[in-house]
């Protein structure tokens, strides 16, 4: 069956057919989205089926009721006819010097923990000096740029023959990945999900354990100094206008328990 991400318009097709995707992968009807953006429900059938040219506002207004990503409002304004509106810039860009300077310090100061960042399909972009720590062992191959920590994490010869709580962990990559799908859109990522759910979980281990097993679901690493437990958290960038930014997540790692700061703490002099 053909689904909403895989008949996704391209650049070629009318913002009438971009419009209607959105609306429909919101799950939302002509009459809900007429109503979210107080217009009548056929100047919104007329503007899907292209009888009539919507304005720029009238774009900005429908996609902010439809919580487009800022990558997919520029495409929306193109085919509409107008200039997109959100740059798009490389991390390094001397636009974003401020920017990056504040990933930097965010990554630096959650030393002696891991942390890095990632672009929207969960390719790293930086890192701090405790990060590589998680991926030791890892097959070479799966480091090369573009490192994409999701694929690492859950690749049979990556993160996951060191993962002790893997049926745990794989479940909530998977979730989390179908809520940035429904979210976005993105092919990239449902391609990614598809690849990940078809690895191979060999030994899915115990459940975790530990004070927080019953809040969060914690990283379990098997290591040289035994198991490491960590919970995760994500930062991002608030009410960026830039596609980079909206795009960019800082993942930070906290150890889970007190034999876990112990080891990092015990380890950060190596580094």
């Amino acid at each position: 069956m053909t689904t909403a991400l895989e008949t996704r318009p391209g650049v070629r097709d009318s913002f009438g057919m971009h419009l209607r995707h959105w609306r429909e992968h919101r799950r939302l009807s002509q009459l809900d989205l007429a109503q979210e953006a107080q217009i009548s429900t056929r100047h919104l059938s007329y503007v899907e089926t292209g009888r009539s040219a919507p304005s720029r506002e009238m774009v900005l207004r429908l996609v902010a009721r439809l919580d487009v990503p800022l990558r997919e409002r520029n495409a929306l304004l193109v085919a509409a006819g107008y200039a997109p509106m959100y740059h798009q810039r490389a991390l390094d860009d001397p636009a974003l010097v401020a920017a990056r300077g504040a990933v930097d310090l965010v990554l630096k100061g959650h030393e002696p923990y891991p942390a890095l960042a990632v672009d929207r399909h969960w390719n790293q972009v930086a890192h701090n000096a405790l990060a590589p720590l998680l991926r030791t062992g890892a097959e070479p191959a799966l480091l090369q740029h573009p490192l994409n920590v999701l694929r690492l994490s859950l690749h049979p010869e990556g993160m996951a023959r060191r993962i002790v709580n893997l049926a745990q962990w794989r479940a909530h990559v998977l979730e989390r990945l179908a809520q940035q799908i429904a979210a976005t859109g993105d092919p990239v990522l449902k391609a990614l999900r598809d690849e990940l759910a078809a690895y191979p979980v060999a030994d899915p281990g115990p459940p975790p354990t530990g004070e927080l097993s019953g809040v969060v679901v914690p990283l379990q690493l098997r290591t040289e100094t035994g198991v490491l437990s960590f919970i995760s958290t994500t930062t991002i960038f608030g009410s960026p206008v830039d596609v980079t930014l909206q795009e960019l997540a800082i993942e930070s790692f906290f150890p889970a328990d007190a034999a876990t700061a112990q080891a990092l703490m015990a380890l950060v002099g190596a580094v």
